[in-house]
């Protein structure tokens, strides 16, 4: 079998399991060949299918998504190392980015807390390259993946990772403060119904956040003017029905709060001054 005739043997089979089934049957192809998507599509769709293809597909038959298979996913221009201590960046989250480089000036001082893959730290590191910052996380096994994933799009001199977890006293005691605070704090109902390919893959400890999502917002509020100079910003991602319970809270703790909407025209960010 040829490799496009691979691909569309494997996109029917996974119809069933995802919305993006060619597309994700194009992904794993180049990554079992070891090349660019484009590069597949332009010089190998007629070569032999290669050994090992038919695994992948099984494993996202099985709700795996593409990116804990391929152990990549794109963010703001970025190619990030992703792993199932991680999150998986999503295009949503980009509207932090955009909304934080609306308010930031030239140089500064980030953090990004809950940093997961280091996806929103690197990134606005990546755009702003006389900035500085730095990512926490309750898992060291996701600062492993962040750290390496600074030091592979060469930001690790601007950037430092911390094990901090929000929910114990004095975990910010050291850390200074900052021009930039990026959030994306878990905001999921701890019984919504979720994809398997998020409820089983993906790490419940940074998405789930009490019965109605807003745990750590309740913590995490009433904490960051201690973390703030006089004129940073804070720029936290929300879920799309949670605008108004967080602004209400964002404003109990003393900020002027504007909404930032994605693409889709979903509410996704909300700007603390």
């Amino acid at each position: 079998m040829t490799i496009g005739e691979a691909i569309r043997a494997a996109a029917t089979g996974l119809a069933a399991t995802s919305d993006t089934a060619r597309l994700d049957a194009e992904l794993l192809m180049a990554h079992a060949l070891g090349l660019t998507r484009s590069d597949m599509l332009l010089r190998a769709m007629r070569d032999p299918e290669p050994h090992g293809f038919a695994a992948l597909v099984a494993r996202r038959a099985a709700h795996e998504p593409v990116a804990y298979i391929t152990g990549c996913a794109e963010f703001y221009g970025l190619t990030l190392a992703v792993t199932p201590a991680t999150l998986i960046p999503r295009g949503d989250s980009e509207t932090l980015i955009a909304a934080a480089l609306e308010r930031v000036g030239r140089h500064g001082r980030a953090i990004d807390l809950g940093t997961g893959s280091g996806a929103l730290l690197c990134a606005l590191l990546a755009e702003c390259p006389r900035w500085e910052g730095v990512g926490i996380d309750a898992s060291a096994e996701a600062l492993v993946v962040a750290s390496a994933n600074a030091s592979r799009l060469g930001l690790a001199h601007r950037s430092a990772w911390h094990r901090r977890d929000w929910r114990l006293s004095g975990w910010a005691s050291d850390l200074g403060t900052f021009d930039l605070v990026l959030c994306n704090p878990p905001y999921v109902e701890a019984d919504a119904a979720l994809d398997a390919q998020v409820r089983d893959y993906e790490p419940g400890s940074a998405l789930f956040s009490g019965p109605e999502g807003l745990d750590d917002y309740r913590m995490l509020l009433p904490q960051l003017r201690g973390l703030m100079t006089p004129q940073a910003v804070a720029v936290l991602e929300i879920g799309a029905s949670q605008a108004d319970p967080v602004r209400a809270m964002a404003q109990a703790a003393g900020f002027a709060v504007t909404l930032r909407r994605d693409l889709a025209g979903r509410a996704r960010a909300l700007i603390l001054d």
